[in-house]
């Protein structure tokens, strides 16, 4: 079983990208350097704002996919509740 995580990050246009990944510095330097997602091509990660781990391939994706359905007012709930904020830059 893999270690996958599920995350949240608010981007430069406040904008929130939810993603799935084994490797969350990996994946964070990626999109920084636009290597990522192309919804990085315009704009640029700030900071990781919800992370969930202990996930496997298959519950990742599905809690991606509920993540994803949520609006923004709830997006926001749940990543209240995690109180959990990391700078970007922390990472590199």
């Amino acid at each position: 079983m893999s270690n996958w995580c599920v995350y949240i990050i608010l981007c430069s246009d406040d904008t929130l990208y939810t993603g799935i990944t084994v490797d969350i510095q990996r994946r964070i330097k990626q999109h920084a350097t636009g290597l990522g997602a192309k919804y990085f091509r315009n704009r640029s990660p700030k900071e990781i704002v919800f992370l969930e781990t202990e996930h496997d391939r298959s519950s990742a994706t599905k809690r991606e996919m509920a993540i994803k359905k949520l609006n923004k007012i709830e997006k926001t709930n749940l990543i209240n509740s995690a109180k959990l904020s990391v700078k970007i830059e922390t990472l590199h």
